[in-house]
């Protein structure tokens, strides 16, 4: 019989590990001021912002009025509108306030961006037009020139 060969196994140290690391506590993160978050539900932007609906319609009629228009017939119909529409609403008049000034001054960029300022019958079918669309075309001619 054939005797089996063994094979010799060699044994290997442990490596000596290096002495333990003294654990110190690390110094807590100044935490951050919280952010203040507002709602967001329009009911409560409204009432936040402007205290209420009657309010937020009373200064969007005002500045939604132009020419022969009555003030007072807008706000009553706009007093029946959601609070969605009344934001968006108050968002575009703040937008027209802060970058034409006014109405007629966005009419006259209109035109002069579709360099159609002298066309009298397209000035006055833009001044049909409602403020939202007046500032999706004033944002369109901006973007094509």
């Amino acid at each position: 019989m054939a005797s089996k060969k063994t094979q010799s196994v060699k044994k290997v140290a442990p490596k000596a590990k290096a002495p333990a690391k003294a654990k110190t506590k690390a110094a807590p993160k100044p935490k951050a001021a919280p952010v203040k978050v507002g709602p967001r539900h329009p009911k409560g932007r409204v009432a936040e912002a402007h205290g209420t609906k009657a309010a937020l319609a009373h200064t969007v009629a005002q500045a939604l009025a132009h020419g022969d228009q009555d003030a007072g017939a807008i706000e009553a119909r706009l007093k029946t509108a959601s609070n969605a529409q009344l934001l968006r609403l108050s968002r575009a008049t703040q937008t027209l306030k802060q970058k034409y000034g006014d109405r007629d001054k966005l009419i006259a960029t209109i035109g002069a961006a579709s360099k159609q300022a002298k066309d009298k019958d397209y000035l006055a079918k833009l001044n049909s037009y409602s403020l939202p669309q007046l500032l999706d075309l004033a944002a369109a001619a901006q973007r094509a020139s």
